[in-house]
């Protein structure tokens, strides 16, 4: 069996420049020959070369979609214990101050807890229930409906300002991973869109609870 060297390459190529080459059937090349052709680009008819190319293609891409899958998934699982840690500690500040309006918010916590495990577990979790008002129905209650109104520091200053402001900043937070569930699965419209929506409807119940604090059984939404 005749075997084509690197140096053998070189001299063809001194002699005249080529971008094929074709091997013979009875003849193999050294890997140093094969190396010369993938530098210069020059393609050839050798099935080990050949192969060699193609695992070196899909290996990498195969090891990068995984990677980046799994990069989503631990991003998320991270952002989402962190917005349910701000959910123990605003339930533990309102034991104290409100105990109706804590167990509202613990309730919004469980369903949170619900969604963040049945990600990870990949199964899907029940619709939280809308409690209708003037500005939320069931048919946009899994919609980003935005807050009913702005928070300024007039309602710090009100006799349920403190309550007011730390369900503000939970409902900030869900806004946050919204935008973070959007970036990471925005090639998978289908699950962000699930998840999304699930998300928007605690944001949306929590909304409603801001308005009940501030404004008693009022509606207050800005349409």
């Amino acid at each position: 069996m005749k075997f084509v060297t690197e140096e053998d390459l070189r001299d063809l190529y001194k002699i005249k420049p080529f971008t094929d080459y074709v091997l013979e059937p009875s003849a193999r090349m050294t890997p140093g020959a094969r190396q010369f052709l993938t530098d210069r680009g020059i393609s050839t008819n050798d099935d080990d070369s050949a192969s060699a190319g193609k695992n070196e293609i899909r290996e990498p891409t195969a090891v990068l979609a995984e990677k980046k899958n799994d990069y989503k998934s631990k991003k998320l699982n991270s952002i989402m214990k962190s917005v349910e840690a701000k959910f123990f500690l605003t339930e533990q500040e309102l034991l104290s101050r409100d105990v109706l309006l804590a167990q509202s918010v613990i309730c919004l916590g469980k369903q949170f807890s619900c969604l963040k495990n049945a990600v990870k577990s990949k199964v899907t979790v029940e619709d939280l229930r809308c409690k209708e008002c003037t500005g939320i129905k069931n048919d946009n209650f899994s919609d980003d409906l935005e807050d009913c109104f702005e928070i300024t520091e007039f309602h710090i200053q009100l006799e349920k300002g403190r309550e007011i402001a730390i369900l503000h900043q939970l409902r900030c937070a869900l806004d946050e991973m919204i935008s973070d569930i959007q970036e990471l699965f925005k090639d998978e419209s289908g699950q962000c869109e699930e998840l999304v929506g699930k998300v928007n409807q605690i944001a949306n119940s929590l909304s409603q609870l801001i308005c009940s604090t501030y404004g008693g059984k009022k509606c207050l939404r800005q349409n």
